[in-house]
This record gives C-alpha cells, sequence and structure tokens, in this order.
C-alpha cells in the first residue's frame, strides 16, 4: 500500500498542491489525482514512495479496508478532466491565498477527521472507480443534483453511492478557472446538505481523465542517475561512545584485505564489528574492530604543532589479526589532519600510491594487502554523532590542473618567441632606386 498518502488533518491546499507536485512521476502513463475525506474517520496508512503511481488493486485494497465493515453512504464528485496542474496553477500556491480556486474544497479537508490524498491514480483505472464503489457497498450509484441531495432522506443503517458530475472545463486559462471555481461552490453546498443532513458519510473527489497528459520517457526501464536519498540505503558510521559521549568515528564503503596477493579478497565492510578494546582520551585513540575471524586496530595520537600553532591528529598504524597472522602497517605519510577535523581519503592502500607502509619489523606483513575505499576516521573532537570537516588527502596540484599549466605554459614561450622575433626585424637602410639610370655590365669578347 506504498502508493497512498493519508493524514489526520488536512493541511491548507499550497500543502496539496505541494504534494501533487512533489509525488510527479516520470512515467508516460497519464494519471489523475484523487482526493478522499471522511467525517466518520479513514484507516491510516503509511506514506507513500516518491514518484509512485497507485494502481487499481492498491486503490481496491484501501477502499476495501475502508468500506468493507458496515453501511457506507459515499459521495463521488466526478469532473470529467482534472489534474495536478489544477491545484498548483489555480490552488492560490504563487499568488494570492484568497484567490484559490478551491477554497471550499480546502475548508472541507480542513474540517474532515481524516483525509486521503493520491496524487498519481493511475488512469483509465478512475474511469473503473464507480464500478469498484459499487463492488465495495454493494449498491448501484444513484445520480443526483443539488436539489435531488437536499430532498433524499439517508440513513447511516443502509449503505449509498451518491454520483454528482461536475462540469469539466475548456481550454482557455480564464474559462479553466472559473469552471474550477464554480465546482468548488457546488462542493461547498454538497458539504453544507451533508452537514444538515448530519449523516456519517465519505467524499471522493476526482476526474475521469487528465485534463494536461505530460508524456515523458518511462523511469522504470531506465537507468536512473540519480536518486532520492530517502530512497539509497546508506550504512551508518561505525561510532565508539566513550562514557555515554562519542568519541571514535569510522566510515568506509570497502575495507578491503587480501593475503594471496590481490587475487582473493575479503571485505569486513560487509560485516557488524564488535568495538570491545577500543578506548579513547585527550592523547591518543584506538579503535579496535573485531569480526568472527578478524580484528582490526586503527591507533590514532594528537600532537600539538608550535609550527602551525593548532593541535593535528595522525593515524598511527594499522594492525590486522586474520586466522592467527598479525600485520601492522605505519601510516608514515599523509594519514593526518587538524584535531578537530576528520580524514577522508578516497582511496587508502598498502600497494598503489600507498599511505600505509608495512612494519617491517612483522615478517608476515610483506604477504598481506589492504585497500579501504572512500575511508574516512576521526578520532578526536566528535560532536553531535557526525564527522566533522573532512581534510582529505587528494593533492591541490591534480593530473588534470598540470597538465592545463604546462600547455598553458608552453603555448606562452611559443607567444614570447613570436614577440621576440617580430621586435628583432629591421627595415633595409638603402634602396634600388628604380628610376635612375640601370647598371649597365660591360661584357668582355
Amino acid at each position: 500500500m506504498a502508493g497512498l498518502e493519508c493524514s489526520r488533518r488536512v493541511r491548507p491546499m499550497a500543502l496539496i498542491a505541494f504534494l501533487f507536485a512533489f509525488f510527479t512521476t516520470g512515467s508516460s502513463t497519464a494519471q489523475v489525482p484523487l482526493l478522499m475525506w471522511s467525517n466518520d474517520g479513514l484507516p491510516q496508512l503509511a506514506s507513500p514512495a516518491a514518484g509512485h503511481i497507485t494502481s487499481r488493486e492498491q486503490l481496491s485494497a484501501y477502499l476495501s479496508s475502508a468500506l468493507g465493515s458496515g453501511p457506507h453512504t459515499v459521495l463521488l464528485l466526478l469532473q470529467d478532466k482534472l489534474s495536478k496542474d489544477d491545484f498548483t496553477v489555480f490552488g492560490g500556491v504563487f499568488g494570492n491565498k484568497q484567490d484559490s480556486a478551491f477554497q471550499n474544497l480546502e475548508a472541507a479537508l480542513h474540517s474532515s477527521s481524516s483525509s486521503l490524498v493520491l496524487p498519481a491514480l493511475a488512469w483509465p483505472e478512475s474511469s473503473a472507480l464507480p464500478a469498484l464503489l459499487q463492488e465495495q457497498l454493494g449498491v448501484s450509484p444513484l445520480l443526483v443534483d443539488l436539489d435531488t441531495l437536499s430532498q433524499l432522506n439517508l440513513s447511516a443503517s443502509v449503505s449509498n453511492l451518491l454520483l454528482i458530475n461536475l462540469p469539466s472545463h475548456t481550454g482557455s486559462y480564464e474559462s479553466r478557472k472559473e469552471v474550477l471555481h464554480r465546482n468548488d461552490e457546488m462542493i461547498g453546498e454538497v458539504m453544507s446538505i451533508m452537514k444538515a443532513k448530519n449523516v456519517p458519510y465519505t467524499a471522493i473527489y476526482t476526474g475521469l481523465q487528465p485534463s494536461r497528459v505530460i508524456s515523458e520517457m518511462s523511469m522504470s526501464s531506465q537507468p536512473v542517475g540519480r536518486t532520492l536519498l530517502q530512497n539509497v540505503d546508506v550504512k551508518p558510521p561505525i561510532m565508539f561512545n566513550a562514557n555515554n559521549t562519542p568519541c571514535i568515528m569510522l566510515w568506509a564503503q570497502s575495507l578491503n584485505v587480501s593475503f594471496t596477493g590481490g587475487s582473493q579478497w575479503t571485505d569486513f565492510a560487509l560485516q557488524t564489528p564488535s568495538l570491545t578494546g577500543s578506548q579513547c582520551n585527550g592523547s591518543s585513540s584506538l579503535l579496535v574492530l573485531t569480526y568472527p575471524n578478524a580484528t582490526l586496530s586503527f591507533a590514532m595520537s594528537r600532537q600539538f604543532y608550535s609550527v602551525s600553532a593548532r593541535n593535528w591528529f595522525t593515524l598511527d598504524s594499522v594492525q590486522l589479526q586474520f586466522s592467527g597472522q598479525t600485520a601492522s602497517f605505519i601510516g608514515s605519510r599523509g594519514i593526518y589532519a587538524p584535531a578537530e577535523y576528520s580524514f577522508h581519503c578516497e582511496s587508502v592502500s598498502s600497494f598503489r600510491d600507498a599511505l600505509l607502509v608495512p612494519n617491517n619489523t612483522n615478517q608476515n606483513t610483506s604477504q598481506w594487502m589492504v585497500n579501504f575505499v572512500d575511508f574516512q576516521i576521526q578520532g578526536f573532537g566528535v560532536s553531535n554523532g557526525n564527522f566533522s570537516y573532512a581534510s582529505d588527502c587528494a593533492g591541490f596540484f591534480s593530473p588534470g590542473i598540470w597538465m592545463g599549466l604546462l600547455t598553458s605554459l608552453l603555448m606562452l614561450l611559443i607567444l614570447v618567441y613570436g614577440l621576440h622575433m617580430i621586435m628583432q626585424l629591421n627595415t633595409m637602410d638603402r634602396f634600388d632606386d628604380p628610376k635612375g639610370p640601370s647598371i649597365s655590365v660591360p661584357q668582355s669578347e
């Protein structure tokens, strides 16, 4: 039932229009909005996933839970054409709220005990809504107008399905808004009549077809380049608390370890470790990650450097215990940051641009390889359970920057050489006079 949204109390029309705009789907399937409210209560449902199109099966399941037990009086307000754009353009969202074309509808939603908002109901599923309600209630729909509705004798002991057709609109902006406003006035009169009858009811407002269909490429069969953060499964960082206070944090996309020269890797980031043995104080921190068959230890220290007049922390060593063997690596270069920062690096490895150097005192270390991908660690100054600003290991002058600088320097040298050659050109100090006597060269026989 992920395509349904239910709230105990509906907010103003600006929120409804925002919901419709937010849940706009990237599909070629046409949709119509559906609003449902009741003075007798509706079942609560989980919030829908963004971009979801409610199918007939999902709507039928919800109607079965909402109308399945006991008699119900249902008012079906059918408009020939209705779209999400009607609420965003004519709902007073971008202008004066008093100029909204849905003031009575907003008041009905606001005063109801519970409501349901379906921003995208699959069309032509909405055209089968009367038959779906007839199946749920077990009664045939009765087409009524305002006069007939006011004269009906409704009873809460029997089910009633009342169908009220609302006029459709034309294509122009003014006439469309006027018709929507007139339909809203009809909805207000219907609500006044039902309030006077004092009968529990459920009202549904939707359209037989969308007033505007925007065809877009279906995203269900295309690779998605960017997804909503709420749908991305991001694992939380590893956090060690001392005296109920966050002390050490570590996050990595993968913690790869290999004993066979890189032919076979083990990723410990896929497992949940125990932090037994970890400790921290003002000058040193030790993070111990204990797995079922291995242990990773990160030793860090903090020290004041008078040259920079600030405290810095360094990752001094990484120790690995796996299958009864022990290997240790020294963070000899590059793994440091200001004490109040965290350290981040895209790759921390012992074999390629190595930031971790095997410790020669341990003979087994040379047989091991480690590679930590998207690695971030902070051993001091952790606050609010979040990483501090990250000091990245990437150098300022990347290969691309160096290539650009060298190319620019080469072009500058060519330009300087050309200017130098032009400045060395001299004007000739003697010229031949074409009007003077010609030069005769005597010939000897």
